[in-house]
């Protein structure tokens, strides 16, 4: 039987200052296991029939922070969480990270706050610095749980020649 496995893209949106901006999804979102409160991640969702990643990406990308890109960023991560139980509804999710350079900016997407609340579980978004993460202590998770390294080595390293597979 082949598994029911989500394919979601993912932004990576670092500002001038290396600041990445991440979504705070609230539970029943899929990336947000059922005890856990909340998962910080990076904008992106499912990517729909007869989308190709790109084409996703740039939808979600419109419809969740009004930002819009015309160049094809280049593929980052990759990442497979296949535990039947960290998505509910499905077997696993599949998530393909994209780098995107853009100046600082205030979120505003096409869909509305309820609309955002409503159809994806968004309830927030920030800025965050990557010594903001690695100090993180509060109860809410983040996507890759481990997003310090992967992003550490961006950072440092600069954009991968093959994407970087991602844990959990």
């Amino acid at each position: 039987m082949t598994p029911n496995l989500r394919h979601a893209v993912r932004a990576i949106i670092l500002d001038e200052d290396d600041r990445i901006l991440l979504c705070r999804f609230v539970f029943p979102h899929p990336a947000v296991p059922e005890q856990a409160k909340a998962v910080w991640a990076a904008p992106g969702g499912g990517i729909e029939p007869g989308e190709d990643r790109l084409t996703a990406l740039r939808r979600e990308l419109r419809e969740e922070t009004g930002l819009a890109i015309t160049a094809d960023p280049p593929h980052v991560w990759h990442q497979e969480v296949l535990p039947a139980d960290h998505a509910p509804g499905f077997d696993g999710i599949i998530n393909d990270y994209f780098l995107i350079r853009a100046n600082h900016f205030q979120p505003h997407g096409e869909l509305t706050d309820d609309q955002l609340a409503a159809e994806e579980n968004l309830a927030a978004f920030r800025w965050w610095q990557l010594s903001e993460i690695a100090g993180h202590s509060g109860a809410e998770l983040f996507s890759p749980r481990d997003l310090t390294t992967p992003l550490a080595a961006l950072l440092t390293a600069g954009t991968p020649d093959q994407p970087v597979q991602l844990g959990l």
